[in-house]
């Protein structure tokens, strides 16, 4: 397997790509080819993609009808501006998606953007606009959860929880209250009643911030920032009530865990709520093409409609004609090859082998949790079991879990600061819905061998 560390971009002059890479000091294989859940470099190495990269794809790679689909779009539509048209693909599959996401959004509408962070953007103006055209001025505070992370932009990361991310940015960032992600490896309240006391933190904020308060915007399941935490029972209904009550909207960003990821069409129909604003990207196409969307609730867009009557927003592509055909032709695999069920962990498809598989981990003395739900998985190391230690950050020792696999052809996500934004390792291990049962148990065992190699490393 490729391993060389040394990057040709790294230096400086001539020595120096003409690319900016997120890393100026790794190498970046140069990626060629995708089938199935396989990538290949130009090199001929093969790894199996066990994140789906960064939790995107969803329905495999080199999916031939997906690839026809944009091509045909754009052999006869490239682009349109959306204040001057609508489209077909646009206009067939927001009403295609809200379809998919069942009769609590039959009349809901949708705004396309080109991914997470636009589409987290547009949700939080369009709380702001729905306040204002009602008659709540007032209200312009975005409430939100502590090691949650919502997006890169700079109103998408001032709602985020990501404290390394956020750090260079702080003074450039408008900030609001955030109240604590539920996470039940290291719960503060020891799992004693905590649904209630993590949706109580919440109901005393917006008693204190009376009237100042738009929306509340949370993960359904955390992201990679703390790793596929699941909410305990009872959590995301009060948490919705206790909304309802102080007249704030709620936004479920479900950028991560939507369209199927989860073994639902949403996170949040596992709860069995409905938000009134829901953010979706990454499986929205699978990867294909850059996009993603707001589902605003019939009463966010009757009260524009009734009221101004436009949206203050809108981005040159938006709804891009392209992309879009993407969405549809990937929607329509979705459906047809019931990978929502394949990810159903409590059914006998991918997931719940996954889950079987990755059980296996909690036997090794640096795994302090795995945890996850339908394809969204996280494990967590620790130095010591008992005391749930974590490594210090300087080792990275999720950081050398990736790189170890990558050796074994494999290739997960690192993640570092899941304690307090700093300290805390853990991968984030989500592949697509087509994987098969000897991939999984292939990855697992490679994904095992990584844990002990680094853990090796970091005793000598």
């Amino acid at each position: 397997m490729y391993n060389s560390r040394v990057n040709p971009a790294a230096g400086t002059g001539k020595s120096r790509s003409a690319l900016l890479p997120r890393s100026l000091r790794k190498h970046y294989p140069t990626a060629v080819r995708g089938e199935g859940v396989f990538i290949w470099d130009d090199k001929g190495n093969k790894y199996l993609d066990f994140a789906s990269s960064a939790v995107v794809n969803f329905v495999g790679h080199g999916v031939g009808e997906v690839q026809e689909a944009i091509a045909a779009q754009a052999r006869a539509l490239e682009f349109v501006h959306s204040s001057q048209f609508v489209t077909e693909p646009a206009q067939e599959f927001a009403s295609e998606l809200l379809d998919f996401l069942g009769p609590a959004y039959r009349d809901a509408a949708v705004f396309f953007t080109c991914g997470g962070s636009e589409a987290v953007e547009s949700a939080l103006k369009l709380a702001r606009q729905y306040q204002v055209e009602t008659g709540s001025s007032r209200r312009h505070q975005i409430v939100s959860r502590r090691q949650s992370y919502h997006g890169a932009t700079l109103g998408a990361m001032a709602v985020s929880g990501n404290v390394k991310r956020k750090a260079i940015y702080g003074p450039m960032l408008k900030e609001f209250a955030q109240i604590a992600t539920p996470y039940c490896y290291r719960c503060p309240y020891s799992c004693n009643d905590c649904a209630r006391k993590y949706a109580g933190e919440l109901d005393e904020v917006l008693s204190e911030r009376s009237g100042d308060v738009a929306a509340f915007i949370y993960e359904p399941v955390s992201g990679a920032t703390l790793g596929a935490a699941v909410p305990p029972e009872g959590c995301l209904q009060q948490i919705h009530r206790i909304c309802a009550r102080h007249g704030v909207l709620t936004i479920a960003d479900e950028v991560m865990t939507g369209m199927g990821r989860t073994g639902r069409a949403l996170a949040t129909q596992h709860a069995g709520v409905v938000p009134d604003i829901v953010v979706l990207a990454k499986g929205l196409a699978s990867g294909y093409a850059p996009l993603g969307a707001v589902v605003a609730s019939r009463k966010i867009v009757d009260a524009i409609a009734s009221g101004s009557g436009a949206l203050v927003h809108g981005f040159t592509y938006s709804a891009h004609p392209p992309s879009t055909a993407a969405g549809r032709a990937v929607l329509k695999i979705i459906r047809e090859r019931r990978l929502v069920q394949a990810a159903d962990d409590q059914g006998t498809g991918a997931a719940a082998h996954l889950k079987h598989a990755l059980a296996r981990l909690r036997e090794l003395d640096c795994v302090g949790d795995a945890r996850g739900i339908g394809l969204l998985w996280a494990v967590e190391f620790v130095k010591d079991r008992a005391t749930k230690e974590p490594f210090p950050p300087v080792q990275d020792f999720a950081g050398k879990v990736a790189q170890a696999c990558v050796e074994r052809g494999v290739v997960i996500y690192p993640m570092q600061g899941c304690v307090d934004g700093y300290r805390g390792d853990h991968v984030m291990i989500a592949p697509p819905a087509v994987i098969t049962a000897a991939e999984i148990d292939f990855a697992t065992d490679q994904v095992m061998q990584a844990v002990q190699a680094a853990g090796n490393s970091v005793r000598q």
